[in-house]
């Protein structure tokens, strides 16, 4: 038995970037960055950094563009694919990525404005005050062919 599976959750690097493919189909790449915090031999915190590149498709695709932007908070869960191509002058490239197969966006801090500096918003009686809203995205199984991705 084998099994590919990711889950990370951190803050877009850059806004995301849809695209259609010939046949229509969206895709959306954005990259995220993961912390890991730890002590060090000599008993110093220390904070280490990951970037990882991220493709949705479909109906996800244009969700994440719609609601996301560069710092926005994210879980994604997904697959682990390295793709490689030959650039015009002979060059072999390689590039791995997280291929979503499940999202969840984190709180909206009111597009862009640091929390400090937001008004409180209205909350119904049905709202906890301890409840951090979370969209959970549908999963759709397209059935993606490699061909169709336009980059």
């Amino acid at each position: 038995m084998n099994l590919n599976k990711a889950f990370i959750m951190g803050n877009l690097t850059r806004d995301p970037e849809l695209r259609q493919t010939p046949s229509g189909q969206a895709v959306c790449s954005f990259g995220v960055a993961t912390n890991r915090f730890y002590t060090d031999q000599s008993g110093q915190k220390q904070k280490q950094a990951e970037f990882h590149n991220v493709v949705a498709w479909g109906k996800q695709a244009e969700i994440v563009n719609q609601y996301l932007k560069k710092g926005s908070l994210i879980f994604v869960e997904g697959r682990i694919q390295t793709r490689n191509w030959q650039d015009p002058q002979g060059t072999k490239h390689y590039r791995t990525e997280v291929i979503a197969e499940r999202v969840q966006l984190g709180p909206r801090l009111g597009g862009g404005i640091p929390a400090q500096q937001q008004e409180p918003a209205p909350r119904s009686e049905a709202t906890k005050e301890d409840e951090t809203p979370i969209i959970e995205l549908p999963t759709e199984d397209d059935g993606i062919d490699v061909k169709d991705i336009p980059f």
